[in-house]
């Protein structure tokens, strides 16, 4: 086994060892656990305990599929949805601006779906993360199992505003927030975050988006920086080559700043 697999071992499990796998045949994809079983239109797929990316696997009528490993964009496209998630290029951005990686401690609030909870987790990191409504924190429970990062990823349901004076207690590394009440959380990262630790404030809109860098300010933090977050698809044909007119390339505002 390579260090990267048994890092994955380690780190992207659901707590026995065993790490998702995703089963593919043209444009159908499948997100199963070794050992389990997966019906599609053209059969059941019994997964062995030992798969291996690499390897084929035949559905009960004889049709393969390619076993492939799981990676961290695949999250976004297999979770199950409570809303819109955060699309892969933001959860990079989050990931690559606060330099999330193996032994941090992440406080997050706004779960949602928890693509960017469960990427954190993959990155190496210790997530609790934080979800108002119940529902939707068992759902984000049941992605951490299904995405193998259920025993790095606490979801707890509730307002993480209610529970600030007991966290102020513990020392986290960065603070993620994708949530309205941003700017209320923001001015207590001082006593949440340890000496050089990040916030990373995701939001749709700049009226938000400006309270949270008030409050970022007010709070001392410092090389608070605001950036959009767009991309532009680009299109290839034999007329020419320009960018997509569509979809939309922008997703929100991402605000960065550090506990120094």
């Amino acid at each position: 086994m390579s260090d990267d697999s048994a890092s994955e071992t380690t780190r992207g499990s659901d707590g026995d060892g065993r790490v998702p796998v995703l089963l593919v045949r043209g444009d159908r994809e499948y997100l199963v656990q070794p050992g389990g079983e997966q019906g599609t239109d053209l059969g059941v797929l019994e997964v062995p305990e030992d798969v291996q990316p690499g390897e084929t696997i035949e559905t009960h009528l004889g049709d393969e599929f390619q076993v492939r490993r799981l990676r961290g964009p695949d999250l976004f496209h297999h979770f199950e949805r409570t809303g819109a998630p955060m699309v892969p290029r933001d959860v990079g951005l989050v990931i690559g601006e606060t330099g999330i990686s193996r032994g941090d401690r992440v406080l997050d609030t706004g779960t949602g779906t928890g693509v960017l909870s469960a990427s954190m987790a993959r990155a190496g990191a210790s997530v609790v993360t934080y979800e108002r409504n119940p529902e939707f924190a068992e759902v984000a429970r049941e992605n951490m199992a299904l995405g193998g990062v259920a025993d790095a990823v606490d979801v707890r349901t509730g307002d993480l505003t209610e529970e600030l004076e007991e966290l102020e207690d513990e020392s986290f590394d960065v603070l993620t927030l994708d949530t309205g009440d941003a700017p209320s959380v923001v001015e207590h990262a001082p006593d949440l975050l340890v000496d050089g630790g990040f916030v990373a404030v995701y939001s749709p809109f700049i009226e938000s988006t400006r309270e949270v860098v008030h409050a970022a300010r007010e709070a001392g933090l410092s090389n608070v920086r605001t950036r959009e977050t767009i991309q532009r698809e680009m299109q290839f044909d034999d007329r020419g080559s320009r960018p997509s007119t569509a979809p939309v390339g922008h997703t929100g505002y991402l605000t960065i700043a550090r506990n120094v």
